[in-house]
């Protein structure tokens, strides 16, 4: 649709894990209701995007069967100081009512936490460390998405950009 229809230029880098044939299959336009809903912030490592992404999941019958599926709902990642990228998390996590907020503290380590808590003492959060490199963690994640189990919901056009274009 965003290549054909919309004329977008949308270019795979070679070898990356998601194709854009994949992520169109998985767009869906409405979602159940959400069981749980997350929003992920993975800070900035220099002068790069803070990534900001909500998900949910829920019991999906799409393929039949109802089965447990994810549904990315919002990504809010942007490139601002860190206050800046600290209110969006909490504007994201009150508009999608999400049940808390998952930051990575590897780059920031408890930068990220406190940061958010001061516009906002109120959230749920939880630090996540990740133990292992971004391609081992990818790739079940790409999975997945090839299995039909995760879903956008609408157009993601940055988060999508970012993902076809990024390689292990």
């Amino acid at each position: 649709y965003r290549n054909e229809i919309l004329a977008e230029d949308l270019a795979e880098a070679p070898g990356a894990l998601w194709k854009v044939a994949t992520l169109e299959k998985c767009r869906v336009f409405q979602h159940p209701d959400l069981a749980r809903v997350g929003v992920g912030v993975d800070p900035p490592g220099g002068a790069t995007e803070c990534g900001i992404v909500g998900a949910g999941i829920a019991l999906c019958s799409c393929k039949g069967a109802e089965q447990l599926h994810a549904f990315v709902v919002a990504d809010k990642s942007l490139r601002a100081p860190p206050d800046v990228w600290a209110k969006e998390v909490v504007a994201c996590y009150n508009e999608l009512e999400a049940d808390r907020i998952y930051g990575e503290k590897n780059f920031g380590g408890d930068m990220v936490e406190t940061t958010i808590k001061t516009v906002s003492r109120t959230v749920s959060y939880e630090n996540v460390h990740a133990s292992r490199g971004k391609a081992i963690r990818a790739e079940p994640i790409s999975a997945l998405y090839e299995q039909g189990r995760v879903h956008h919901v609408g157009q993601l056009q940055g988060l999508e950009a970012e993902m076809i274009s990024w390689m292990p």
